[in-house]
């Protein structure tokens, strides 16, 4: 899952856009962004898994609005330490596939956030929060929390491709579905179509912000 690789996977299979959310953390957006250039969309991000062990994907129009929030959320790693022996290194990368870093702290463990924390942080850092994989059974608002807070008034939400959904139960939301790919051959060809003015990140990135929008 190189930054060269993610991006060659996604022109191979056809995408005009992806969106880039590792786990905790947004190091290797701005690399994946610079291998990109023109031939395909990059929408940056972050997936935070918070204290109630959920995960919510935070999208942003650009790179400043992403490290702002990450300035954040950086005061809520846990200090818990990675083991590199169980779960590998966690690499940072430029844009030419060369490690420049190893992220010391634990990103697959549960951010010090809660969920209305991350929420009303992300929006004051002018991005876009969505519940990630609510299907799933583990690390989604649905398993964790039962339901979805409507005083969040959250408008979209994300559906894993690998487990069943009902989509009548969720009218009053739209949903988007994504490959959640953490190898490069989880990487969905063209599946999930939106209604975009044009094909720019702003018009992507409006359509996040509001989707019910004509």
């Amino acid at each position: 899952m190189t930054p060269n690789n993610i991006v060659n996977m996604a022109l191979l299979n056809g995408l005009d856009a992806i969106a880039v959310t590792d786990h905790n953390s947004c190091d290797n957006v701005k690399a994946v962004t610079k291998v990109a250039g023109d031939r395909i969309i990059v929408i940056p991000g972050i997936e935070l898994q918070t204290v109630e062990e959920l995960h919510l994907l935070c999208y942003f129009s650009c790179l400043d609005h992403m490290y702002s929030f990450d300035d954040q959320i950086r005061k809520y790693y846990n200090g818990m330490a990675n083991d590199p022996n169980f779960f590998g290194n966690q690499l940072v990368m430029n844009e030419h596939d060369e490690i420049i870093a190893i992220k010391e702290q634990s990103l697959i463990s549960s951010l010090n956030i809660s969920l209305d924390e991350a929420v009303q942080l992300a929006r004051k850092c002018k991005g876009i929060t969505v519940p990630a994989h609510i299907n799933k059974s583990s690390y989604s608002i649905i398993s964790q929390l039962g339901f979805i807070p409507d005083y969040l008034d959250f408008k979209l939400l994300e559906y894993s491709q690998k487990h069943h959904i009902s989509v009548d139960e969720y009218k009053e939301y739209c949903l988007i579905r994504s490959s959640d790919a953490h190898r490069l051959g989880d990487i969905l060809e063209r599946t999930m179509l939106i209604n975009v003015k044009d094909k720019s990140k702003k018009s992507i990135y409006d359509y996040l912000a509001n989707p019910f929008s004509d």
